[in-house]
């Protein structure tokens, strides 16, 4: 049986209930369909129903169960609501990826407060209130994964990524905190750091892009598929040891 992304399907997340935040497009998309290969039926969130609606029907194609819920994650009454829904459609959810996210780039001093609660809201009250809603209940069932996905500019400076970057270097640290409060019952929770990926949300850099992946040892920007393996280890029994951390899939930017 080949499973989403075309491999031998393990099922070793059978009979569990994902939910995906981003996940219409790009590294969220993708999350959700290899998921589902793993054999967890799976709520997908996002802005745009159309993209949300036609990546179930995909996931199903494939032979997955998934399901689309319409969120405008940004602030604590929009995540318990996700949260709620998610928990109607899948009876628990046992994994939780964290991957909604916006990112403007631009000088702090051209920085508004609207600007400054958007991308607090989505990047940090979000994922907060969804770990909120979610966890206690993995907790009390004794298991639980927790993906939160970052950004290699989370954790070094870098001119016109101070909003941004931040607000993931807000979400890195909530990562430990988390394991540290839910660890002890069963819950897992990672986070995944991903360096220059090309998707749509990035197709605004162009050439930019390409550029900055010139840096890394790799020499080229990375590919959803390659993000997601990470997320989905993280998030499957394989990685039942691993607390608190950080993999940074970034072509070797963390290293150099």
């Amino acid at each position: 049986m080949k499973g989403m992304t075309g491999r031998v399907a393990t099922a070793e997340l059978a009979g569990m209930g994902a939910l995906v935040t981003g996940a219409t497009s790009g590294i969220g998309r993708e999350a959700a369909r290899a998921l589902a290969g793993l054999g967890a039926e799976v709520v997908l969130s996002g802005r745009d129903e159309v993209r949300g609606k036609q990546a179930v029907e995909d996931i199903r194609a494939l032979g997955g169960r998934a399901h689309f819920v319409a969120a405008d994650l940004r602030d604590e009454a929009s995540a318990r609501s996700l949260a709620h829904s998610a928990t109607g459609l899948l009876g628990q959810v046992d994994v939780l990826v964290n991957n909604a996210g916006i990112y403007p780039f631009g000088p702090t001093t051209e920085t508004s407060e609207p600007d400054f609660e958007a991308v607090y809201g989505v990047n940090v009250k979000a994922p907060y209130f969804l770990v909120a809603e979610l966890a206690p209940a993995m907790a009390g069932r004794g298991r639980g994964s927790i993906v939160n996905v970052t950004t290699m500019v989370a954790e070094y400076g870098h001119a016109g990524y101070a909003l941004y970057g931040s607000s993931k270097a807000a979400v890195v640290l909530l990562t430990k905190s988390w394991a540290a409060e839910f660890g002890p019952r069963g819950v897992r929770v990672n986070a995944v750091s991903p360096g220059p990926t090309r998707t749509e949300g990035t197709a605004s850099m162009g050439d930019d892009l390409d550029a900055l992946a010139r840096t890394l040892p790799a020499g080229r920007p990375g590919t959803p598929e390659e993000i997601v393996e990470a997320i989905t280890f993280l998030a499957s029994p394989r990685s039942s040891f691993i607390h608190g951390a950080t993999l940074h899939v970034d072509g070797g930017r963390w290293a150099v």
